[in-house]
C-alpha cells in the first residue's frame, strides 16, 4: 500500500514527503462534536522543517485520505516525533455568538464558515427551517452540533458534519452508504456487542414552550406507557423554541419518540480489513451471525472510525450503533 504524506510550511515555502521517515499513522473520526484528527511518528535523524500551524495532506493509493493542520509536536530523549493534526473543524471550537432566524441547517453552517474564513463543500438541504436559534459565548461546534439536533428531532433523519479533505460538508447519512461488508466474510479480530437503555433510551418526551403572556410554559407530554412499565420511566425534558405551534410540537415530540423509545444497541469491532476514505456518519453493512440482529446482514451507522497505517498494513477499528425497537 502505498501512501504520501505532505507537509506543507507556508512560512518557508517547503514541502516535504513524511512517508518514507514515518513509522505509524492514525486517522479518526467521530460523528458527533470533534475534529478528524491525525497523528504520525518518525524518527528524527535530521532536523525537518515542521512547525505548529503547517498544513498537512494524507493520500492512501492517491485517494485524498485528510487535509489538516499541525496543532501539536511532541519529541521524547530518543529522537522519537509524534505530530497531531486536525481538519477544519478545530477551529470551531472558538466561542462566538449568534441568532439566526428561519435559517436552514446549511446557511447556519455556511454563516460560521464564513466568519471563521473557513472552506465550504457539499451543504445538502436538510428540508427543514429552523424557527430560531440563538446562542450567546458558545463554541460555534456546538452551535452547529445544536442545529443537527433540531434538525433530527423535526425531521427524523440523520445529517452528518464533517470535513471532506479541506471543506466543511453536510450530508444525510443514507447518502453516505459504504458497500463494504463488516463481518463474516472480512477480516476481524476482534468485536464487543452491547445494548442498553442506560446511555440514550427515553420513554418519555416533555417539550416545553416559553409563553410570553402567562409568563410560565406550555407543557407537552409524550410517553409509551408499554415500555415505561416494563423499563421504569426515563424522561428526555427539552425546551422547544416559543413560535412553534402546536402541530409542529406534537410532530417534533412524535419523531423523538420514535428514535428514543428503544434499546440502544452499539457494536465496536477492531482489526478490520482497512477502506480507504470511510468516516464516521458513513453507513456500512454489518454480518456477524452471532449477534442476531446482525446475522442477515444490517446498515448501521458508523459513530467513529479509527484508521491505522503501519508497516504497510492498513486496519480500523470501528464503533457503529444499532437502532432496534
Amino acid at each position: 500500500m502505498s501512501y504520501k504524506l505532505l507537509i506543507f510550511n507556508a512560512e518557508a515555502n517547503t514541502m516535504y514527503d513524511y512517508a518514507p521517515v514515518t513509522q505509524k499513522v492514525t486517522y479518526t473520526t467521530n460523528r458527533n462534536g470533534s475534529a478528524g484528527k491525525l497523528t504520525f511518528t518518525y524518527l528524527q535523524e535530521k532536523p525537518i522543517n515542521l512547525t505548529e500551524g503547517a498544513k498537512v495532506q494524507f493520500y492512501v493509493e492517491g485517494k485524498e485520505i485528510f487535509l489538516g493542520f499541525v496543532f501539536v509536536i511532541e519529541q521524547d530523549r530518543w529522537g522519537a516525533v509524534s505530530v497531531t493534526a486536525y481538519d477544519q473543524l478545530r477551529y470551531l471550537k472558538a466561542k462566538a455568538s449568534y441568532s439566526f432566524v428561519g435559517k436552514r441547517l446549511g446557511e447556519i453552517i455556511q454563516q460560521i464558515a464564513t466568519d471563521m474564513q473557513l472552506q465550504t463543500g457539499n451543504l445538502e438541504d436538510t428540508g427543514y427551517i429552523i424557527p430560531t436559534l440563538t446562542k450567546e459565548n458558545t463554541e460555534c461546534l456546538d452551535i452547529i452540533e445544536y442545529g443537527l439536533q433540531v434538525t433530527q428531532y423535526n425531521t427524523g433523519k440523520t445529517f452528518v458534519f464533517y470535513d471532506d479533505f479541506g471543506k466543511l460538508s453536510l450530508r444525510e447519512s443514507k447518502n453516505m452508504m459504504s458497500d463494504i461488508l463488516i463481518g463474516n466474510g472480512s477480516i476481524i479480530t476482534d468485536y464487543s456487542y452491547k445494548s442498553d437503555i442506560d446511555s440514550d433510551t427515553y420513554n418519555q418526551v416533555k417539550l416545553v414552550r416559553p409563553n410570553k403572556e402567562t409568563g410560565q410554559g406550555d407543557t407537552y407530554i409524550f410517553n409509551d406507557t408499554s415500555t415505561i412499565k416494563k423499563w421504569g420511566l426515563l424522561q428526555k425534558y427539552e425546551k422547544v423554541d416559543e413560535n412553534l405551534n402546536e402541530a409542529q410540537i406534537n410532530q417534533q415530540g412524535n419523531i423523538m419518540m420514535a428514535y428514543y423509545d428503544r434499546v440502544l444497541k452499539t457494536i465496536s469491532v477492531n482489526g478490520v480489513g482497512g477502506v480507504p476514505g470511510l468516516k464516521a456518519g458513513a453507513m456500512a453493512m454489518f454480518k456477524i451471525k452471532d449477534v442476531p440482529e446482525l446475522s442477515n446482514g444490517y446498515y448501521l451507522l458508523l459513530d467513529q472510525v479509527k484508521h491505522t497505517f503501519s508497516d504497510g498494513d492498513h486496519t480500523m477499528s470501528v464503533e457503529a450503533k444499532i437502532i432496534n425497537s
